[in-house]
């Protein structure tokens, strides 16, 4: 835990921050809930701050050290900031921008009649920002936190300031994305002890400012480009109302059974090695096996009999069947017909195919005339595909035709795939696949629906199915 975390445990100091007169001076533009808390916190650094608002309200309370939100300890820092003259606030964000050297934006994204983001606000600052830019020589880092579409800071935010200022992005003043993870009732405590502190920046000048400013509570500062750090914030919040629904219908799923859900789910969060953790969470082909497409098939059955709604959890199958059919239709978009298969089990290193996924797109492209052949390195002529398929043979009857010619396409090795295929699509992550991948580079077209490499290949061949 860094220094400021602890400070935060104990008793709020009444001795107040000094001034660092080598930090850049902040102004946060939106006085709620994030701007607020910015506003105080970021003094404690040693930052001198201007809020800014139109709510002619919010400024008098900050002015006078009032919190104008409900949050623990936030008064006493406001407070502290204005004694110690590092906090001010004003309605002129013109004005704000020529007296400091990064802007925070903090404004409202609400909800648009078609769904998507009303960007009146953004757009607004983003003029005003322009105005004060205008009149500043100096470098200027406008840094964005609102919740926004992925693009939205580069194609809305960034013309208008260009247009306002009549200056150039990177060369005159610097864009940052900086999204908050915050939580409502101990946002000063994230503060200083963030999950994570992340950076989207286009120029390493920028990046460097913003980071600089949160070094003092988080030196591992997560550096990444502008697009990224748009939608990691719409990704965690989606992922945390996941959770929620998730929650909510096994809740709603014990309830009959008589069984207590939060005994079921105490000891589900017990299991940070899968339950909890970055396991199963990286986008690429769909969910196999003898396991997890049957269970998710037995609850929502379950929950069915019980005459209980789980959209989620019954529409995961949905889903699952979505991202087979997008694999399929890369095969078809690639206008060849020799394709070749590096993997068969759903899990590698394991010669079990039940329920494998690729098979159903085996089974579709042999239905249409493709000229197949395929590879795996636990999967041999002694393989016992035909007991494994007894298994499954109520779920998947239609793959029986193509299960029982499976033997036909299968090759000694992946190099006879590679030279007998115009495309190969790869299931597996092995380093086995890994070589024979980078091998077939300017050979044959590449699908791949693992990931082979962590760093997306620039071969004009590959592509990747979530990426």
């Amino acid at each position: 835990m860094n220094a400021l975390a602890k400070k935060y445990e104990f008793e709020h100091s009444t001795v107040l921050p000094e001034v660092d007169f080598n930090k850049p001076a902040i102004s946060v533009v939106g006085l709620g809930y994030v701007g607020a808390v910015s506003t105080a916190c970021l003094s404690q650094l040693g930052h001198r701050v201007v809020g800014v608002d139109v709510d002619t309200i919010k400024v008098q309370q900050i002015e006078e050290g009032s919190s104008p939100i409900h949050e623990k300890n936030l008064g006493e820092y406001l407070q502290d900031g204005v004694a110690n003259n590092l906090i001010s606030a004003t309605t002129d964000l013109v004005g704000a921008v020529v007296d400091t050297s990064v802007t925070f934006l903090s404004v409202g994204t609400p909800t648009s009649k078609d769904g998507g983001c009303d960007y009146r606000y953004i757009v607004s600052a983003a003029r005003a920002i322009g105005e004060g830019l205008r009149q500043k020589k100096s470098y200027h880092v406008v840094v964005m936190r609102c919740s926004i579409p992925p693009g939205a800071t580069l194609d809305v935010m960034v013309p208008e300031i260009e247009k306002a200022s009549g200056l150039k992005m990177g060369d005159d003043f610097g864009i940052a994305f900086n999204p908050e993870f915050l939580r409502e009732g101990t946002a000063i405590e994230d503060f200083y002890a963030p999950p994570k502190t992340v950076v989207g920046a286009n120029d390493e000048r920028a990046a460097k400012i913003v980071a600089d400013i949160y070094k003092p509570v988080d030196e591992n500062v997560l550096m990444t480009t502008i697009d990224v750090a748009e939608m990691v914030k719409y990704v965690d919040n989606v992922w945390h109302a996941t959770k929620v629904s998730f929650a909510n219908e096994i809740g709603r799923i014990c309830k009959p059974l008589e069984i207590d859900s939060h005994k079921v789910m105490d000891i589900f969060v017990q299991d940070t090695k899968l339950n909890l953790s970055p396991y199963y969470l990286k986008p690429g082909f769909a969910f196999g096996g003898s396991c997890l497409p049957k269970e998710v098939r037995a609850v929502a059955h379950l929950a069915n009999k019980l005459d209980v709604e789980t959209p989620l959890i019954s529409n995961l199958s949905a889903s699952n069947s979505l991202q087979i059919n997008a694999a399929t239709e890369m095969v078809r978009n690639s206008g060849h017909k020799r394709i070749g298969f590096l993997g068969l089990a759903f899990k590698a290193g394991t010669d079990d195919l039940r329920e494998s996924p690729i098979l159903e797109v085996i089974n579709a492209l042999v239905q249409e005339d493709y000229e197949v052949t395929t590879y795996d390195p636990a999967i041999d002529p002694n393989t016992r595909i035909e007991n494994q398929f007894t298994y499954v043979e109520h779920v998947c009857p239609h793959l029986k035709p193509m299960v029982d010619a499976l033997p036909d396409m299968m090759r000694a090795n992946g190099n006879q795939v590679i030279e007998q295929s115009d495309v190969i699509v790869v299931t597996q992550n092995t380093p086995e696949i890994q070589e024979l991948v980078a091998s077939a580079f300017g050979r044959v077209e590449v699908i791949d629906l693992v990931r082979v490499f962590k760093d997306q290949p620039m071969f004009q061949g590959y592509q990747g199915i979530g990426w």
